[in-house]
């Protein structure tokens, strides 16, 4: 089997995608550079696919800096509203990664497409649900010519109904190297260790009686 990987950098990327490599999968990763601040996710990412001696590794540039997000602007707050969304959301984000990482994944004609999104302690993003993968799944199955002419390409997203600390216990258990992933938003050299990603990243570490391999200011 042919499988393209979305890899951020992150924990969830990397575990997601040593278990498809596990499966028997050929990894064919792609990273997306698309104007994030913490632009040192995108280092971690070429050491993951290093790792995980991954078949090829495409490096996107895609300028997102235009929309409004923390995450591309520094500066950014969103307004009041009474959605539990943060102000990290990116709109449409995964939506374009996706539609990337299925255009690839048809040219190479590969057999399925992994995302490393889960939907339980997680930021409160839209594009991490099981409805999202459904109907992306529909648009993969009715908007390309490899599904027109009878073929399949499976979005899998082997994480979602899994919580953050089931997630460090299956790449633990998968002998991975979590000192080479990057979560923080703020793109400091050492993860600041306050902000919403590294409260979630060091609680689960503690939950899975694990120690945090990365460095923290705080």
């Amino acid at each position: 089997m042919k499988s393209v990987v979305l890899i951020s950098g992150g924990i969830d990327s990397f575990v997601a995608a040593a278990i498809e490599k596990k499966a028997g999968s050929e990894i064919y990763a792609m990273s997306v550079f698309y104007g994030q601040v913490h632009r040192k996710e995108l280092e971690c990412a070429k050491r993951i696919g290093e790792f995980l001696a991954v078949r090829n590794h495409k490096f996107l540039d895609v300028d997102l800096s235009w929309l409004p997000s923390s995450l591309v602007d520094a500066d950014f707050k969103m307004q009041p509203s009474t959605s539990d969304i943060p102000a990290t959301y990116v709109p449409a984000r995964n939506i374009i990664f996706l539609s990337l990482a299925l255009a690839y994944a048809e040219s190479l004609d590969a057999d399925n497409i992994v995302i490393g999104v889960h939907s339980v302690d997680y930021s409160g993003y839209p594009d991490c649900r099981p409805e999202f993968i459904k109907a992306f799944q529909t648009v993969i199955d009715s908007g390309i010519k490899k599904t027109a002419e009878g073929g399949k390409i499976i979005l899998k997203a082997p994480l979602l109904t899994l919580k953050k600390s089931e997630i460090i216990k299956i790449g633990h258990q998968h002998g991975l190297d979590f000192s080479l992933t990057w979560s923080c938003y703020k793109g400091a050299e050492k993860a600041c260790g306050v902000c919403d990603s590294c409260r979630i990243r060091l609680a689960a570490f503690s939950e899975a009686g694990l120690k945090d391999p990365i460095e923290y200011e705080k």
